[in-house]
Parts: structure tokens; C-alpha cells; sequence
């Protein structure tokens, strides 16, 4: 086993099990894509409501 100087004394990790990788360079997570989803829906219904009451306003 490799020690791992920045855990405690005595923490060691397995030499055998890789350390994670990123899966691809050009990917984002996929909790990225359903916040942004979820921002674009959440700022066009604001839209909508803003100009909904500049309409009823301008009567």
C-alpha cells in the first residue's frame, strides 16, 4: 500500500485502484445542463410576467 502523507498517520490508499479520471474533455455534468434548463425556463416565465404587466399597465 501507498501512504498518503495528507490523511492522518496511518490512513493509506490502495496502490492497485486508479485514481478517477475525467471522463471526457468536452463534457459537461449533467447537473450543468438541468440547472441551465432550469434558469432559462425560470428567467422566460419572469420575462413574461414583466411584460404582462407593462401590458396591462399601458390600458
Amino acid at each position: 500500500m501507498v501512504e498518503n502523507p495528507t490523511a492522518g498517520e496511518g490512513a493509506a490508499l490502495p496502490a492497485d485502484r486508479p485514481v478517477r479520471e475525467r471522463k471526457e474533455e468536452g463534457k459537461f455534468p449533467k447537473g450543468i445542463w438541468i440547472r441551465l434548463f432550469a434558469y432559462l425556463v425560470a428567467g422566460h416565465v419572469f420575462a413574461g410576467f414583466l411584460y404582462l404587466l407593462f401590458e396591462v399597465g399601458a390600458k
